[in-house]
Parts: structure tokens; sequence; C-alpha cells
């Protein structure tokens, strides 16, 4: 049976020798650093513990960073501003947003904020000012990611952060990249082909499919990636989310047919953000994943800013290994009926 990567993602919540160290005890053998909102240099401190952690530990982790890529995203906001579903609240002058969205924003189009934790619904564009109204609302913090159903992009694979971070990976022991919003085969060609003008192909790609572009292409892509990730966060926002199983089941089962690993990543455990113990369906989901043939799954916010980064952790590698006990269990008594 191959090696289960299990990967908790770095961030203040667990950025201390001590709590890393527990982690790694549990089961951690994998580390994600999330880039979306710094880059590399301002992490070298955190950097410094979880390398004197692994170290302590005994263990040495993989480490992937997490690219900003072909992503849309708000700006900062001088404070939280609080949605109210029927207010109508306008992108553009309260919350900045890219350029790119601007033409892409037709009356009736739906805006997804922060994962789709938000809805927006258009109402009126004049001139740099998006008029919507609130559908489900909340309370919003900077830099949130913005997706909108149904539009296509044109967006570059990489960002000049980007280029930055990935001239630093060796410098930082860094194992892997995560390329978010992968559309197809063209993006990873790009990808690799910047990796190797920067003399750092023994990373590894790890492709994220976000969107239907990414699910439609999925095969045509898979010889230029060493691992596929189904990204569940924004994955869920390209579709009605009762279809976000099917859609899951489908890139599985692609994967097995072609051999090529698999990652399940978002909301493993996301009731532990502020519960010390996880829901009956989010160890059945970390279960099944691992049952399934996922060759690795990945705690995000559960670790990086949770209330319990350690003790989900614990559960998060405790149900795995329960899940790949099963698989060996049905494998020796495969054997011995032969």
């Amino acid at each position: 049976m191959e090696k289960l990567e299990i990967y908790g993602t770095l961030g203040p919540a667990c950025a201390n020798k001590e709590i890393l160290k527990q982690m790694f005890y549990s089961g951690m053998n994998g580390i994600r650093l999330n880039l979306s909102h710094v880059n590399l240099t301002d992490c070298q401190e955190w950097l410094t513990i979880l390398h004197e952690a692994a170290e302590e530990a005994n263990v040495e982790p993989k480490l992937l960073i997490d690219m900003k890529g072909p992503e849309l995203r708000i700006g900062k906001l001088d404070k939280p501003i609080p949605l109210i579903e029927g207010d109508i609240v306008c992108l553009g002058t309260e919350i900045a947003v890219p350029e790119q969205v601007y033409g892409h924003v037709p009356v009736g189009q739906r805006i997804l904020l922060d994962d789709g934790k938000f809805l927006l619904e258009v109402q009126e564009v004049k001139g740099k000012n998006i008029i919507c109204k609130v559908l489900h609302g909340g309370e919003l913090t900077s830099r949130k990611s913005l997706a909108l159903p149904q539009q296509h992009i044109q967006m570059p694979v990489l960002t000049p952060s980007d280029m930055e971070n990935l001239r630093l990976t060796k410098k930082y022991g860094i194992t892997g990249i995560m390329q978010p919003f992968v559309r197809n085969a063209e993006d990873l060609k790009a990808l690799k082909q910047i990796v190797r003008e920067l003399d750092a192909e023994s990373l590894e790609i790890y492709a994220k499919i976000e969107n239907m572009d990414g699910v439609r292409h999925l095969t045509e892509l898979l010889p230029y990636c060493d691992h596929i990730v189904i990204a569940r966060g924004d994955l869920g926002n390209a579709m009605p989310l009762y279809e976000l199983p099917m859609v899951q089941k489908h890139i599985q089962d692609i994967c097995h047919a072609n051999h090529k690993p698999y990652m399940v990543v978002t909301q493993m455990l996301h009731s532990m953000m502020t519960q010390p113990t996880p829901t009956r369906s989010e160890v059945s989901d970390i279960f099944y994943a691992v049952y399934h043939g996922a060759s690795g799954i990945m705690l995000t916010g559960e670790t990086a800013a949770g209330a319990y980064p350690k003790e989900a952790m614990s559960f998060f590698a405790q149900t795995a290994r329960s899940a790949q006990n099963v698989l060996k269990r049905e494998a020796a008594n495969q054997k011995n009926q032969h």
C-alpha cells in the first residue's frame, strides 16, 4: 500500500514548535503553506520553527506552497463589512475587485465570495461600480476569493509574486507547488516551462481542480502534473452543491483509470475550527476519501487558523489510519481466498 500523505496547513494557530511536533507525532507528514496573501520571505520565521519541529520529531515532511495563480480576490478592507441579506452593496468602491471582473458582470450575474459563503446578485453596473443585492450574507473580511459562475476570464497562470516565490523554493526546502484553478493542459505546460527556466524541476506539481474547465479537460492535463487535487471549496462554487460528490467521484474514477495520485481537500474537519471534536459526517468523509483511494488528504483552515489544530490533526490521522486498516484487512482476505 502506498504511503498516505497527510497534510496540515501552516498558519498562526499552529506556528509553534510544540504544536507542530504533536501534529507530526499524530501522523502528519506534509505541510501546506498558503501564499494567497503572503510571500515565502514573510513566512521565514514560521518555516524555521517548522524545520526545527520536523527535525525533533524525526520526520521529513513534504512542504507544498499554494500559489496565487489565476484566481480572483477582493481587495484589502479597512475593517470587516457586514453584508446583510436583502441589502445593496457596491463592488468597486466599497469593496475593491480585480480589473478583470469588469466586462463579466451582466445584470443577474451571481457573484460568490469567500468559497461561496457569500452570494451576491448584480443589479446594475455604472462604470466601475457593480451594484449588487446580498442574497447570502455574513461578515466579509479582506482578500477573500471571488468567483463568477459560468464566466470565462482570461488570467495569467502565475502572478509576479508567484514567480518570486518559485525562485526561493530551494532556499526554503519546498518540495512541491499547488497550482490553483488549472483549466487545461496549456496551463500546466506553461507552468512546467517556467519551473524549468527557474531550475526548479525537482518540484512536484499538484494540479488543483477548482472549476468545470479543469474537470472537462482532466484527462488531457494528467501527463503534465504529478498529483491531482480535488479542491472542493471553489469547485463547489462551480456547480449546484449537491452535484459536488458526483464530480468528486468522476475525478477519482479518471485518476484511478490513469494511475494518477490524487488528494482530497477542503472542509474535511470544518467544525473543528471552533469545536474540539468533529461531526459524524466529517469522520465519514475522511474515512471514505482514503478508502476510495486518495493518495493524500489535507486540512486547511482547521490547522492554520482553527482553535484546535493539534486535536484536528489527531482525529484526521486516526480516521485515515482506520480506513487504511480496513483496506489492508480486505486485501489480506482477498489474498487468502486465492
